[in-house]
């Protein structure tokens, strides 16, 4: 081989060795150094976390009948980078869904990988969509299983049961009082899907199951809260007032069997509630409970042996004059026993009985019965009521806070209080 060939030779060797050099570099520096960089941009292009939703714990009555359950809908979603013709998608899916294009449209346009399109599909509706999606070969849309939430009843308990916002939460209620337990944990799941946006599920990847809700019992009785809601109606029907409550309570637990409000609303249709019909009244609304509230007077005078039942109290035949004020009966009374004050509900009587113990001990018997403080029920907004203390009573505050004036309380505390009398005095 002369010179000229061996030259020419070395320099296509070397040529080839270095074309080969360079590639084997770009080789490793792909595999090697820049792998867990192209990894993950192939992995936003191709790899989706979805949720997988835990079921929401029911809500039971007493007797196991259901209050609150749920029902399979879907959440339908879509993933900006990966329509396939947005201007194509959105005619099937704002006519299946009932969603204004121009508002779709704006959506699909975001640039996001997650959009929620609706929550809340029946699952019928998701599937004539899947349909037409997938006869138009048109991806990038896609399906989430979920559940929404269903009151068999209606407006039975509704401010008792309360209800859930769209991502499941409790917001009212024992749904929201009970959250922690009827929630569960959300799972996931990370798949890889192709270029139709379909999944390969040989390339699911890691995976979390959901835990779902746990089932709560009430103390209440659809039964008796039936037979409550028909009586408040018809009070509502004779005395037309603007508001009401009836609690149902044993007197021995304090089980709650029973409560209803009116006004009240459709937890079904909870979108069309007014405020005033979604309060709960029978533990937010403050009143002067008038003469049912004697029975405390009463007791403070007895527990304390000032008077026996049978002892009797000049009433002043109607008309009595203290601190310089004119307290009435609705009637004239002479002497009426301790139970006849109560029976014949008797203004000057009742005064008389919280002035046997004084305004220190009467106070005391007050809070004793559970005023000024919430009684504790496992729903969300009790208020505390009002009672002022003694120092801030005026002269003649000891004759009218027996009759239920200057003094703010709760239906519930009330009913806890008639419960303390029926149950032998324990609170």
């Amino acid at each position: 081989m002369n010179p000229n060939s061996r030259s020419r030779c070395v320099l296509v060797c070397a040529a080839f060795i270095g074309l080969f050099s360079i590639f084997s570099f770009r080789l490793i520096y792909l595999q090697a150094i820049k792998h867990d960089e192209y990894a993950g941009l192939a992995a936003e292009k191709h790899v989706y976390k979805q949720i997988i939703y835990a079921e929401r714990g029911t809500i039971l009555d007493a007797n196991s009948e259901v209050l609150a359950h749920n029902i399979p809908v879907e959440t339908v979603v879509a993933d900006a980078t990966h329509l396939s013709n947005p201007e194509a998608i959105v005619g099937p899916v704002s006519n299946e869904l009932g969603i204004p294009s121009r508002q779709l449209a704006e959506k699909l346009n975001s640039g996001r990988r997650y959009i929620v399109i609706k929550r809340e599909v029946p699952e019928h509706t998701a599937n004539a969509l899947r349909e037409k999606l997938r006869a138009g070969n048109l991806r990038g849309i896609y399906f989430e299983h979920d559940a929404t939430r269903i009151y068999p009843n209606g407006s039975m308990l509704c401010h008792v049961i309360g209800f859930t916002d769209f991502d499941h939460r409790g917001i009212q209620g024992v749904e929201a009082s009970m959250e922690e337990y009827l929630h569960g944990q959300d799972g996931y799941r990370f798949i890889e899907h192709n270029r139709a946006g379909q999944e390969i599920v040989p390339y699911r990847g890691q995976e979390r199951a959901p835990r779902d809700g746990y089932q709560i019992h009430l103390t209440v009785d659809l039964g008796l809260q039936n037979i409550v809601e028909n009586e408040i109606d018809a009070a509502m029907q004779q005395y037309s007032p603007q508001k009401a409550t009836i609690i149902l309570m044993r007197p021995r637990t304090g089980e709650i069997l029973a409560m209803a409000n009116r006004p009240h609303f459709d937890l079904n249709l909870r979108s069309e509630a007014k405020p005033e019909q979604m309060k709960n009244r029978a533990i937010i609304d403050m009143m002067e409970p008038g003469s049912t509230f004697k029975i405390v007077a009463a007791a403070a005078a007895l527990n304390e042996r000032k008077l026996r039942p049978d002892s009797e109290v000049f009433c002043e035949n109607g008309l009595w004059k203290f601190g310089g004020a004119a307290l009435h009966d609705h009637r004239s009374f002479s002497y009426l026993s301790v139970r006849d004050i109560l029976i014949k509900s008797s203004n000057i009587g009742a005064a008389k009985l919280a002035l046997s113990v004084g305004e220190q001990k009467f106070y005391e018997y007050i809070r004793r019965f559970g005023f000024g403080e919430r009684t504790g029920i496992e729903l969300p907004g009790e208020i505390n009521g009002l009672i002022r203390p003694p120092q801030s009573w005026s002269k003649i505050s000891i004759t009218r806070i027996p009759m239920g004036h200057e003094i703010g309380v709760t239906p519930l505390q009330m009913t806890v209080a008639m419960a303390t009398i029926a149950n032998g005095g324990k609170l």
